[in-house]
């Protein structure tokens, strides 16, 4: 890892990430989350505010420096927090453990997101729900070109988020039924703000 990696990008994730409609989102969905949680690429923690107090979360991501942020927030905002800096496509805890998973703008940077989603389903109780917020594939032809073209670059300077992925087709494809899922531009350059947003539960 490189210094620009290690010590640069971590503090413009998390200046980035803190936009007034990003913000929005996290207030809409967060909230739902119930009992024992997992959140998948918790980075600096910009959910944890919006957590119902009564939640035990279990917070994996594989960038100790965003976690000092992260860490910095759980305890303002008393939330009951384990922290984790294994990968997200190899997760240690027991099957049928969690009755809810939070995953937001990170499924575009996970290296094998499929992997993660597995492993999500694994873990998630029968009737337990994932939560999701994720930005990717654009419906319009004019925009899905930008992003194919523009996508090598810009993962080599967001850590290795991708612009052209499909969170929902993902979803489906690794055992999840979508029960809610919302789509649309955020405000932002096209070919980066195309959201999706909603609730699943793993197929058991």
């Amino acid at each position: 890892m490189g210094i620009y990696d290690k010590y640069v990008l971590p503090k413009i994730l998390n200046m980035v990430m803190q936009t007034p409609d990003l913000t929005k989102l996290r207030a809409a969905l967060v909230p739902m989350a119930k009992g024992r949680v997992l959140e998948i690429g918790i980075g600096s923690g910009l959910n944890l505010p919006f957590y119902d107090k009564q939640v035990k979360v279990t917070g994996v991501d594989p960038s100790a420096e965003l976690q000092v942020y992260a860490r910095d927030l759980a305890r303002d905002h008393a939330i009951d927090v384990e922290f984790v800096t294994d990968t997200a496509e190899a997760l240690a805890s027991e099957n049928n453990f969690f009755d809810t998973a939070v995953v937001t703008w990170s499924l575009c940077t996970i290296p094998n997101a499929t992997d993660t989603l597995l492993e999500v389903h694994r873990v998630l109780k029968p009737g337990g729900k994932l939560i999701f917020v994720e930005h990717g594939r654009a419906p319009d032809a004019h925009v899905v070109k930008w992003q194919d073209r523009l996508n090598p670059t810009w993962r080599k300077i967001t850590g290795g988020c991708n612009l052209n992925r499909e969170p929902d087709q993902s979803l489906i494809d690794t055992g999840f039924t979508i029960d809610h899922l919302d789509q649309g531009y955020l405000r932002g350059p096209r070919w980066a703000t195309y959201n999706y947003r909603g609730v699943a539960q793993p197929n058991k």
